[in-house]
Formats: structure tokens, C-alpha cells, sequence
């Protein structure tokens, strides 16, 4: 295997025409490489693939989490947000759709409700839209970035014979691709943390790619497709209308919704989860006159930077009577949980959500914090995490309870 790293700036500066020839004419084989890869994913119109998504936690190999889907997309040159349409499939269910993308609006499918969710984006407030682009348009506009930006950034290629693997990394700032590149700004990251890094594998007789991983200070994922059909779609069966089933309801995103029932007040849900030992712990085991339960989710960006501050609450609070539990809602594997709780060097007890309990506790997002009292009723909810500002509300309804 060979391998070359260079500094961006200076791709175009060398000459040269054989790829993995080593020597001066590697740095422009390595840009007729990216050039060449670019062309051809410009030439896909269309696909359709088996796509399999798993996440893990930084730093870390250990999957905490895999999804699969059948998804097609393609591109729309009306569509001036990322330039593609797109739909995710149940690979169990083809009828059925979990997202869809076509331009004008965006929808999410819920069958548990029988309802669907439409985002116009009519009250979105950004300077691009939140659309997370599909596979060849992602790989597609990495790939464009590699080649274009002026940002300080490294790319690499390593040849592995059959594939090859394309490497951009950006050494002080994470950008994401909603269609171009966008740099948003991250509260949750400590200064100096901020990098990304795209690998991007490409089959070597096709030169596409079949599988990209994104790694972030608080997260990083795989995206890998597979039985890849291209230039089959046909862009009028895939007409929005004709994908929602009659019987669900349409609901507007950014429109008041009835307001849920507050568990305020209330005692809270009873559970019996796993640690990470796979020992059980239950919700009368904790003794402790106040309880913080918080659901967490590992790659999330606010739960991550939540950690230091709930790892010294613990502390704080050691000889007040005080207990804390952290119950993992985004993966369900044992391992990853395990990975995850020694590498932050967590002083709590962590748990792996059972089936059911984020809806007994009506979990929109994690964070979410549930402070309950003696008597395990639930006294305080907060959702979300604001460095400073989540810190003092807990520890401030933590103390009225004490």
C-alpha cells in the first residue's frame, strides 16, 4: 500500500499524469484522482442503494448505533438548496417511507401516529437549509470542497488495490454540507477542539464512492451503499402526493401544536434498565433523597459537552443526600455504552434505555433532565444544555430540594 499526505495549497502546484506512481507526479495525480471521481458522480443522476449508518462515539470504533435503509436520490437542478431529492425506504418495507426531500419541502413519516410531518421551511431562520444531503451530492460536494476551498486543510489518498480512500481534513474548524459548505458556529465545543475529517472509500474500476465517514470532536459516523443501481429512477414516480397514505394526518412544522400533558408534578415512570455491565438497576434502588435522571444520547453534541459539569455535580453534592443517572436513549449496545463510560471517565451511573421509556417520560430531545424528589415525584424538567445556564438551574433545583 501506498500512502501521501499533502498540505491542499499545494495540489495544483505539481505535474504529473499516473495516480500511484510515486515521485514528484504523485500531488497532480492525486487532484486528476479527485477530478477524475468528481466527473464521474456528476454523471449519476440518479441511484438507488441499500444504505447502511452507523455511529460511534469520538474516538472510538465501537458502533453504538446502526440503521438501515433503501434509498434513492436524485438530482434536481430546480432545487437550488443542495441540487437533489431524495427518499429513505424501510428495507423490510419498501411501501413504506421514513423521508422524503423534493425541493419544495421535506417530510418525515411517522407510523406509530399515523402521521407526517411537512417542512416547507417557511419559518426557517438559517442562511441555508437544515437538509442533509445524500450520498453522491455528500461525497460529491467533499470532493468539490478538496479541490476549491482556500481553507488550511489536508488531503490524502491511500491505494488499497481494489478501492481507494480519499481523506480531507480540516485541522481547526468543522464544516458540515447542506449542499455547499457551511462553517455554524458550536457552543458545546471547547476552544481549540473544532475539526473534521471525511473519508471517503471509492471502488477503483467504477471510481465512485461506496462509503463515506465523517468524524467530529463529539460524533462520528459510516455511511456505506450497497446493490448501487444508477440512472434507473424515473423522477415522476416519485411525486410527494402520491406517497403519503391517505389515512395519516398532515401536520406543519413551525405550526402550534397541541401542547402535551406536563409531567411536572407528577410521579415519576417506573424502570428497570442495564448498565453497562449489563447488571440491573432499577428506579427504587436509588436511595437518595433528590434524583437528577438524565436522558442522553452518545454523539450528541450537548449531551458531550454536559459531561464535565454533571461529573463535578456529583462530586459537589457527594455528602447531600444526592444522586445522579444517565440513562443512554440513541444505542442500544451494551459494548458501546461500556466504551463510552470508561473513556469519559464517568463517576455516575449509566444505563441503556428499555423499549418504551422515553415516551413514558415524553423525551423529545436529549438532553433532557428530570429532577425528582424523596418520594419520586417529578419536581423540574429542563431539556437541552447551555453551558453556564443548565449548570446553575440544576444545581439552583437541586439545592431547593435538598
Amino acid at each position: 500500500m501506498k500512502k501521501k499526505s499533502f498540505p491542499h495549497y499545494s495540489i495544483l502546484l505539481l505535474a504529473g499524469i499516473i495516480f500511484f506512481n510515486s515521485g514528484c507526479k504523485t500531488e497532480t495525480n492525486k487532484t486528476e484522482y479527485l477530478r477524475k471521481v468528481l466527473s464521474n458522480i456528476e454523471e449519476v443522476r440518479s441511484a438507488s442503494y441499500l444504505s447502511k449508518m452507523s455511529g460511534t462515539a469520538p474516538g472510538d470504533t465501537t458502533k453504538f448505533k446502526t440503521t438501515e435503509w433503501l434509498k434513492k436520490e436524485y438530482v434536481n437542478s430546480a432545487d437550488t438548496s443542495i441540487g437533489s431529492g431524495y427518499i429513505w425506504f424501510y428495507p423490510e418495507d419498501t411501501a413504506k417511507v421514513y423521508l422524503y426531500y423534493d425541493g419544495a419541502a421535506s417530510a418525515h413519516f411517522n407510523y406509530d401516529n399515523m402521521s407526517v410531518t411537512i417542512d416547507s421551511f417557511n419559518t426557517n431562520k438559517l442562511p441555508f437549509r437544515p437538509v442533509s444531503s445524500p450520498f453522491f451530492n455528500h461525497a460529491k460536494n467533499i470532493i468539490k470542497y478538496a479541490l476549491e476551498t482556500k481553507d488550511s486543510i489536508t488531503v490524502s489518498l491511500e491505494d488499497y488495490g481494489d478501492s481507494a480512500r480519499i481523506i480531507v481534513y480540516n485541522p481547526s474548524t468543522v464544516v458540515y454540507f447542506f449542499g455547499k459548505p457551511v462553517v455554524m458556529p458550536n457552543p458545546y465545543l471547547a476552544e481549540g477542539d473544532a475539526f473534521v475529517r471525511y473519508d471517503i472509500w471509492i471502488n477503483t474500476k467504477s471510481k465512485l464512492p461506496y462509503r463515506i465517514m465523517t468524524r467530529m470532536p463529539h460524533t462520528s459516523y459510516i455511511e456505506t451503499c450497497s446493490s448501487l443501481e444508477l440512472n434507473m429512477i424515473k423522477t415522476e414516480d416519485l411525486i410527494a402526493a402520491d406517497i403519503i397514505p391517505d389515512n395519516f394526518e398532515i401536520m406543519v412544522r413551525g405550526s402550534r401544536q397541541p401542547v402535551k400533558v406536563d409531567l411536572t408534578g407528577k410521579a415519576a415512570p417506573d424502570w428497570s434498565l442495564k448498565d453497562s455491565g449489563n447488571m440491573t438497576v432499577g428506579l427504587e434502588d436509588m436511595k437518595s433523597r433528590v434524583l437528577l435522571v438524565e436522558f442522553t444520547g452518545i454523539g450528541c453534541g450537548p449531551c458531550h459537552a454536559a459531561i464535565p459539569f454533571l461529573k463535578q455535580l456529583v462530586k459537589d453534592f457527594k455528602d447531600k443526600d444526592f444522586g445522579f443517572v444517565s440513562i443512554e436513549t440513541w444505542s442500544s449496545e451494551i459494548e458501546a455504552l461500556g466504551k463510552y463510560q470508561k473513556d469519559n471517565e464517568l463517576n455516575y451511573t449509566f444505563l441503556k434505555a428499555s423499549e418504551g421509556l422515553t415516551k413514558k417520560y415524553e423525551v423529545n430531545g436529549v438532553p433532557s433532565f428530570f429532577i425528582l424528589d424523596r418520594n419520586r415525584i417529578i419536581r423540574k424538567i429542563i431539556v437541552g444544555y447551555e453551558k453556564g445556564i443548565t449548570d446553575k438551574e440544576l444545581t439552583n433545583a437541586i439545592n431547593e430540594l435538598i
